[in-house]
């Protein structure tokens, strides 16, 4: 006896809610034209989101009911969930921040006089494995989304809100957390937007820094599409050592970074370029390498023919667990200032901050699933004390 068996049509599954942190004033402006509400209503939404930090659209008193269920049916403001959080002794805070999957993210707030700064992240893990930074040693796992960037900036702000007198105050966004910023481009510009935007976080355009490990072509493309301050991780003076310490080097060398460098300073005439210089013992800290920096930087900034002449920020290594490298003393530290400070580079010394919470530069490293194996590698290799990556490393991340 045959049998009919009824058909069944499963439902469309319903689309993904739109969270508005991932949207720039541009995008916000084009979601509310798409459902048929006027330009003011999207600036009226920004000022909720990141002027008083609502995520609630019913509390958005000065919107319809009916824009409002919109709203409800369609959108979110789902920053990402704070699974931990730690103040530093000396007033650095850090959050680990959850993402999707099982991983983690580090945002780090670094008060200082008359300045706050937070150094936000790009991506889960890094794939770069700069053999000095803690995040590298993780390996990497994806791009951060528009949201999850902004929304780091949306929950230290928020935080900061709420600290009593305002004791803390919110003025620059570094680039500089987990990850290689211009690897996730297409995500970062938009984001860093938000955080320029008078009705996102209203920060100057010189108060948002992207640090970046030397990708010429983003460089270049970055000098076209954003207007920030740009840092620069320079590390060593000469290319065989720098691409023993950052394996991206053995692509794009030297010459050819201090060439985007230039290029980016030229469109770019009133925004400041820094170059970052981890010292590290016995590695990258002798005189005879600070006069080398010194002849480096001096040939770029007699290039650069302007007053706003480049900086070389010197960071004294900071350790983390596995790492061969040691800090210099704090009298290597001066003089290799001295040296650079008497060739006419203008050169800080960065102090090094939040290190009794592992918040300090190089030492983010969250909580990330690798999808390079690099951990695996560096375990089964036993090379975790001065790790150096295949090349294939570079190729796949470039």
């Amino acid at each position: 006896m045959s049998r009919e068996i009824a058909s069944v049509t499963l439902p469309a599954a319903a689309p993904a809610p739109v969270n508005l942190l991932g949207l720039d004033r541009t995008g916000m402006v084009a979601l509310f034209a798409g459902i048929g509400e006027p330009r003011y209503r999207a600036e009226q939404v920004m000022k909720w989101i990141y002027h008083r930090h609502e995520t609630d659209f019913s509390a958005m008193t000065d919107l319809g009911k009916a824009l409002r269920a919109k709203l409800e049916a369609a959108c979110v403001v789902a920053p990402p969930k704070v699974q931990f959080e730690k103040p530093s002794a000396d007033g650095t805070h850090k959050w680990l921040l959850g993402m999707d999957g099982g991983n983690a993210i580090e945002t780090v707030f670094i008060p200082d006089k008359g300045r706050g700064t937070l150094c936000v992240s790009s991506q889960v893990g890094c794939a770069l494995a700069c053999t000095f930074c803690s995040t590298g040693a993780e390996g990497f796992n994806r791009n951060l989304s528009v949201a999850e960037i902004v929304g780091q900036v949306w929950v230290a702000a928020k935080h900061l809100g709420n600290v009593p007198h305002r004791q803390r105050k919110l003025t620059n966004v570094v680039m500089m957390g987990m990850g290689e910023p211009l690897h996730n481009f297409d995500n970062v510009v938009p984001a860093m937007s938000v955080m320029r935007d008078d009705l996102g976080f209203g920060l100057a355009n010189k108060r948002v820094t992207l640090s970046t490990s030397g990708l010429v072509p983003w460089i270049d493309r970055l000098g076209v599409e954003s207007d920030v301050s740009l840092a620069v991780s320079l590390h060593a003076p000469d290319d065989e050592l720098r691409s023993q310490l950052m394996p991206i080097n053995r692509k794009y060398p030297i010459a050819e970074l201090l060439a985007a460098c230039l290029r980016y300073a030229q469109r770019k005439p009133r925004t400041s370029i820094t170059f970052e210089y981890t010292l590290m013992q016995g590695v990258n800290d002798s005189p005879a390498q600070a006069r080398a920096l010194a002849r480096l930087m001096r040939g770029f900034n007699a290039k650069l023919q302007r007053d706003n002449a480049a900086k070389v920020n010197l960071i004294p290594f900071n350790p983390f667990p596995g790492t061969g490298y040691v800090r210099p003393s704090d009298d290597a530290v001066r003089d290799f200032q001295t040296v650079l400070m008497h060739a006419d580079v203008l050169t800080m010394v960065r102090r090094t901050r939040g290190d009794d919470i592992d918040a300090a530069c190089g030492q983010l490293k969250g909580r990330v699933l690798d999808r390079t194996r690099r951990q695996e590698r560096l375990r089964r290799a036993g090379e975790a004390a001065t790790p150096t990556p295949p090349e294939g490393d570079v190729d796949a991340a470039a």
